[in-house]
Parts: C-alpha cells; sequence; structure tokens
C-alpha cells in the first residue's frame, strides 16, 4: 500500500480540485469502506470526538492508511485533494514522507509502524450531505486538518496545524529537504528587518517558547504581548508581512483561502501584529506569532536543537465552524 500513497506524492494536481463535490468525494470515501471500516470512520456531528484533536504521535480515532486498499487509498486522496490547495497537499504528503526519515535517524525497524507515512487518519463527523452541517479530519503526527461543511462548501479548515521533523533533513537521500521553508524563511526576512526600536517591541522573549502556546485547545484565545502592530511597520515590512499571512492561508481549498483572507481584511489589516521570542538566526531556538481579532499564526522552532518545526493556525472566531454553524442553526431555526 506505500506504493499507492507515494504515487500521489508526485500527481501534480490542477485546481479543478478546488471546485470538486465534496458530499460526492467523501461519501464515496465512506463507500468503498466495508461494515466494520464505517464503523470505526464515522461519528456522530455533534459528537465530542470532533474536537479531540492534536498533532504528536498518539492513538487516534476514525480508520488509518495502513488499513487501506488501493480504491479506499484512492478515495480518501481525493477527498484530500478537494479539501486543500495544490501547496496544502504537497505539504502535507511531504510531511507524511518525512516519517519514513525519522525511521531511519531513530533506527528503527522497516516494519516499526510508529514512524509510518501511513499512520495517517480519516474520521468524518456526521453525514455528508449538501443541506446540513458535516465535517472531517484528517490527522497524525504533525498534521491535523479539520474541515466543516456547510451547504456543500467549506466553511472552515481550522484548526490546522503542519509540523516538520527534521526541520532540514541533515543526511541521506534527502539531506536538504525543508518543507515548511518559506515558513521559516519570511519569519526571519521580516524580524530581521525591524529598526532596533521596532524590535524591542515585536521581541516578547529573548528565549523561544518550548511550545506553540495555543496547543490543542478546543478555543483558542488571543495571545499577549502583541508584539508589532502593522501600522508602526514600513511598507517592505507590511509586504512580508501580508507574505508570511499568505503563505498560511495558501494551504488551504481555494474557495475557503479567499473567504478567510476576506474575513481577515474585514477585521482590519491594521490589526495584525508580529511578535518574536528567541534567537534572530537560525540555528537556536526561535518563535513567532501573527494575530489579529480573528486570526492566530503560531510558528515554532525549539526542539532537536532548533530543528523541529510546528506551525498552526487557529480562526478565533470560526475554529471547527463555529460561526458559520451558529449562523446556519439560527437560520435553520427561523425557516421553521
Amino acid at each position: 500500500m506505500k506504493v499507492y500513497l507515494l504515487v500521489f506524492v508526485v500527481i501534480s494536481y490542477t485546481t479543478t480540485a478546488q471546485k470538486a463535490d465534496l458530499v460526492q468525494k467523501a461519501n464515496a470515501f465512506l463507500t468503498s469502506l466495508d461494515r466494520d471500516g464505517k464503523a470505526k470512520t464515522q461519528y456522530e456531528f455533534t459528537n465530542d470526538e470532533r474536537f479531540n484533536w492534536h498533532f504528536v504521535p498518539r492513538s487516534r480515532h476514525g480508520i488509518s492508511f495502513r488499513e487501506f486498499d488501493k480504491k479506499q487509498n484512492d478515495a480518501a486522496m481525493a477527498l484530500l485533494k478537494a479539501s486543500l490547495s495544490q501547496q496544502g497537499l504537497d505539504k502535507t504528503t511531504a510531511i507524511m514522507a518525512l516519517e519514513n526519515v525519522l525511521r531511519e535517524v531513530e533506527n528503527r525497524g522497516a516494519s516499526d509502524t510508529f514512524r509510518d507515512p501511513l499512520n495517517y487518519y480519516i474520521t468524518i463527523f456526521g453525514t455528508p450531505s449538501a443541506s446540513q452541517p458535516w465535517g472531517w479530519r484528517f490527522e497524525g503526527h504533525h498534521i491535523a486538518m479539520n474541515f466543516s461543511s456547510v451547504d456543500n462548501r467549506i466553511e472552515s479548515s481550522t484548526p490546522s496545524f503542519f509540523g516538520s521533523n527534521p526541520g532540514i533533513v541533515l543526511r541521506g537521500a534527502d539531506r536538504g529537504k525543508q518543507v515548511l521553508k518559506t515558513e521559516e524563511d519570511l519569519g526571519f526576512s521580516l524580524v530581521n528587518s525591524l529598526s532596533p526600536s521596532q524590535l524591542k517591541t515585536a521581541l516578547v522573549s529573548d528565549k523561544a517558547f518550548p511550545e506553540i502556546l495555543s496547543s490543542n485547545v478546543r478555543k483558542a484565545l488571543p495571545l499577549d504581548p502583541r508584539g508589532l502592530v502593522y501600522a508602526a511597520m514600513n511598507g517592505a515590512q507590511k509586504d512580508l508581512l501580508m507574505k508570511l499571512v499568505n503563505v498560511y492561508v495558501d494551504n488551504y481549498e481555494l474557495g475557503f483561502s479567499h473567504k478567510l483572507m476576506e474575513k481577515i481584511r474585514k477585521a482590519g489589516i491594521e490589526n495584525l501584529s508580529f511578535a518574536w521570542a528567541g534567537s534572530l538566526k537560525p540555528g537556536s531556538g526561535h518563535y513567532y506569532r501573527i494575530q489579529g481579532p480573528t486570526l492566530l499564526i503560531e510558528f515554532d522552532n525549539t526542539q532537536n536543537s532548533a530543528n523541529h518545526v510546528h506551525t498552526a493556525v487557529r480562526d478565533l472566531t470560526n475554529d471547527f465552524g463555529e460561526d458559520i454553524l451558529r449562523e446556519h442553526y439560527e437560520k435553520d431555526h427561523v425557516n421553521k
């Protein structure tokens, strides 16, 4: 089955994936499963399991790629393809493939399943429907994507998490590979463009935090201190900040990424802020966050001698589709 997965890593997808029928893709995946597989995979939409997300190696609910035949693998990847942009899909498959690197780095056997690119799970919440809310989760080590759909559109893709261990592959056939390179490089470019007075405001700690601060909590909250606000930046710095925001937003399916960026703009680009902690150069622990009234982005590279990256995006008003679902249920109640 590893052959099936690797095929998807190299296929070139087009933007037609962004127009795919999500309900059809989800139901095709469910139909490909036998009764036991379906029972493992599907939960009620209101089940608390929908909020039971994490990005570390652990036992998970749902069904893993290790259990799929080719038809099921193809159906699962079609659903993932329809839910992410090309950029997001490329990062996802690259992060999955890093499990093979970790298996070698940690001297694990070829049959090890703790570090395994097939050890990623799909869970579906509710019945995929064009009229009623439903959702699905794709999750494993260093990947957590939580999708909520209403009216056959993705209305929420957060909380989301991408990580990379190693941050840069140091040896072997993949030496030099850096899955989250742009996130790191742009962060350093922005912090090192700051004047001494700007840096005094942006630098919230001389030491990087050991982990993203929002962790896997059900509801993320704004973090203090905010750091340097957009209005206090010069033109080039503002451009760097928006490029950095777009690196994260552009991981999502095109329709949702446009809605999320519009939401950020309506909340006020001038209300965005940038905070940094730790080293101003690669090689030692560093952390940054970008936040606004509706948005929290975190980047942390401290573990394994600052070669182990964690990134997360939280919608402070609509994680798990909270805001959109509230509107849907209120509208549905009025219509009745």
